[in-house]
This record gives C-alpha cells, sequence and structure tokens, in this order.
C-alpha cells in the first residue's frame, strides 16, 4: 500500500502543472492594466505606439537583413582572404558585429573556436555588436542607429588590431571545442512549433500593412480620418495597433518556456527549417515585448508616482554613462533593449546609449561562454574599455554641464 502510494505522489509531482513559461507574466499583466479603467488608455497607448512605431519598422528591417544576408551568404567566398590574415580577420570580424542582430557575432565566435580567426576578432565583434537593440534604434532613429552602428565597427577595428598586436592570434584559444552553441540565433534540427508558425503567419499577412500605415503615422498623417475609421477619445487606428501588438506579444509568450536566464533576454532558437517570415516573427516579436515592458514601465512609473525618470536621472548624470556600460556586461540581448528604450524616451543620455552598444555583446556572449569560457571573460573584459573611454568622452565634450 505504502508503495502504491509513493509511485502515485511521483505520478502528481512529474505532471502537476507548473509556471515554466513565465513570459505569460506580461500579457497578464497587460490585461489587467487594459481593463483597469484608470490604465486604459494609457496601455493602449503605449501598446500602439509599440506596434506602429517599433514592431511595423523593426519587421520591415528584418525581412530586408534576411532576405540581403540569405544571397550573401551563397556567394561569400572569403576563406582564402581571412586565412593568415589577422588584419582581414578583424576587418572581417568588426562588419560581422556591425551588423544588426546576434548572428553575424555567432558566427565569428564559432570560427575562433575551429582556429579560423584571431582572438582579436573576437574582440572586435564583441566591441562591434549592439544585438538586437540595433534593429530598434535604427527603426526609431536611423540617423543616430547608423551613427552608433559606425562607431562600434571603428572601435572594435581598433580594438581588435590592438589586441592581436599585443597577444597574438591564438591568444586564450581553447585546444578543443568545449561544446556546440545552443539557444539563441544557431540555427537547430527542431522542426517549427504551432506558436512559430502562427507567429509568422501574422507577420506574413500583416508586415505590408503595417509597414504602410507605420510610414503614414511617421508623415503627420491622421490615418482614422483618411481610412474614415471614427474618431474618439481612443483613436481607431491606435486600438488596432494595440490589438495587434497584444497579440503578436501572446504568441512570443507562448513560444517557448522560460526556464533559465538565456531563454528569458535572448531570442529564440531558430530552428533550419524556419520560413522567412517565421524568422522576421521571432526577431520582432522579442523586441516588441522587451519594447512594450520598457515603455509601460517609464509610463506608469509617471502615472502612479509622478516622478519624471528624466529628471530622475538628470540627478545621477555622471553615472549614467557607467550604467550602460555596466549593463551591457549581462548576456543577452533584453537588457539592452532596455537601455535603448530608455533613450529612446529620454530617460537617459546618448553617452549611456554610445557606452551600453559598445560594451554589450548580445546573444553572442551565451556561445562564446559555452565554447570558450576564459576568451569570451577576457573579450568582454576588453569592449569593456574602449566602451568606458567612448561614452565619458562623448558625456565630456558634449553633455557635462
Amino acid at each position: 500500500m505504502a508503495s502504491h502510494q509513493k509511485v502515485f505522489h511521483q505520478q502528481w509531482q512529474s505532471h502537476r502543472w507548473r509556471l515554466a513559461n513565465k513570459r505569460l507574466i506580461l500579457p497578464v499583466c497587460l490585461l489587467a492594466l487594459l481593463l483597469t479603467p484608470s490604465t486604459t488608455e494609457l496601455t493602449v497607448g503605449v501598446l500602439a505606439d509599440a506596434f506602429w512605431q517599433v514592431a511595423s519598422y523593426v519587421a520591415a528591417t528584418l525581412a530586408l537583413y534576411h532576405v540581403i544576408s540569405h544571397r550573401l551568404a551563397r556567394k561569400s567566398k572569403l576563406t582564402h582572404l581571412l586565412e593568415g590574415q589577422s588584419h582581414y580577420q578583424v576587418l572581417f570580424a568588426s562588419f560581422m558585429g556591425a551588423l544588426p542582430g546576434c548572428g553575424g557575432a555567432i558566427v565569428v565566435i564559432t570560427q575562433f573556436v575551429s582556429g579560423k580567426l584571431s582572438f582579436g576578432a573576437v574582440v572586435a565583434v564583441l566591441t562591434a555588436t549592439m544585438g538586437d537593440a540595433a534593429f530598434l534604434l535604427l527603426a526609431a532613429q536611423p540617423g543616430t542607429g547608423l551613427a552608433i552602428v559606425g562607431v562600434g565597427f571603428v572601435v572594435g577595428l581598433i580594438s581588435g588590431l590592438v589586441v592581436d598586436r599585443i597577444h597574438g592570434a591564438d591568444f586564450m584559444r581553447p585546444a578543443q571545442p568545449q561544446g556546440t552553441t545552443s539557444g539563441a540565433c544557431r540555427p537547430t534540427e527542431l522542426s517549427p512549433g504551432s506558436a512559430l508558425k502562427l507567429q509568422g503567419l501574422f507577420w506574413k499577412w500583416a508586415l505590408l500593412p503595417a509597414s504602410i500605415i507605420a510610414v503614414m503615422g511617421s508623415l503627420q498623417l491622421d490615418i482614422d480620418q483618411i481610412f474614415h475609421l471614427g474618431s474618439g477619445t481612443i483613436s481607431t487606428i491606435s486600438i488596432i495597433g494595440a490589438g495587434a501588438a497584444f497579440v503578436a506579444m501572446l504568441l512570443w509568450a507562448t513560444s517557448r518556456e522560460v526556464t533559465d536566464y538565456q531563454s528569458a533576454v535572448s531570442e529564440d532558437p531558430k530552428p533550419t527549417a524556419n520560413s522567412l517570415f517565421q524568422r522576421v516573427a521571432q526577431d520582432t516579436n522579442f523586441v516588441t515585448s522587451w519594447v512594450i515592458g520598457a515603455f509601460l514601465l517609464f509610463e506608469l512609473t509617471l502615472h502612479w508616482t509622478g516622478l519624471d525618470p528624466t529628471v530622475l536621472f538628470s540627478q545621477w548624470h555622471i553615472l549614467l554613462p557607467l550604467m550602460g556600460v555596466m549593463i551591457g556586461l549581462l548576456p543577452g540581448c533584453g537588457p539592452q533593449i532596455l537601455v535603448t528604450s530608455l533613450y529612446l524616451t529620454g530617460a537617459v543620455p546618448l553617452s549611456a546609449q554610445l557606452g551600453n552598444a559598445i560594451s554589450n555583446d548580445g546573444d553572442a556572449l551565451f556561445p562564446a561562454i559555452a565554447l570558450a569560457p576564459k576568451a569570451a571573460l577576457m573579450a568582454t573584459t576588453y569592449s569593456t574599455l574602449p566602451a568606458l573611454v567612448v561614452a565619458y568622452g562623448y558625456f565630456a565634450w558634449f553633455e557635462w554641464a
């Protein structure tokens, strides 16, 4: 009898419900805010802005990026040029890091472990990369985004060349690969799940109309009037955008369980079977969900406390560049998207954004830690130094008052 009870207890323990998919916390909180009269209008506004001003542009940018990168990948013949030429390797790594997203950086990390690229190339790519935060910044402020990407490329190139001159190309290289990359940005052999397929279908049909409406909104056109959508306290186009943002975030929230830090702050794995729109949807919904969280945090702080984060942060203005650099040390793109969102709301200055862009390694730090942990730690340390110099140099020159 006791043995039967023990077996039943073990079976109940293994089948009982557990909140592994902690991503659902965000849509549940949003639903509560939408149903609360005092926060309904604020929440709809945040969701609508996140969809029309961020998600639409990010999806369009990603679609173009994936099409171009796919074509370039088929035609690239760089092996001969890079063999034994560390300065070309660093130049290549800086370019790969400057590309939005984390794919280029992960390519460099794996090539370093296999002996094809130098340690300076690792420093260059981790310094130059901005991860998925680059998509957000390029979508919201293209001029600033391109400038920061350019600064990252130059700083990464210089840092990589200096490191190779000091240490040599084989410095910190592991004797043998210690494993395989897993998680964000690395293609796997898994088949797309139903939630991922729905994400792809959503953006397949939403991309073109969302992009058109987003451009119209950027041109300050009255979309409700043009399409005869009527008027009210909350505009119809805002309600549509809020609904689309909520659906996109719900699809993202149900596509993967959160079991550790990496699964919470990094992109979802991209199976090799993923279609173009599924890849676009994964990154777009990831960026959008973090942006919604950041925007809501900012707006609700104003709404409930009356405190203006811009004024609050201004009292610590000399520490803000350091804050950006320190957050950049955290692996994953999520914290970096948070910093970029705060910059776009005006809560933190450009010096903090610059420091974060240079110091952060995005999702590339996860495979770097898995494949070559000592090299990853050393390369991150090296990328922090130029981040501090650039951030405080810009602060001293342009922001110090």
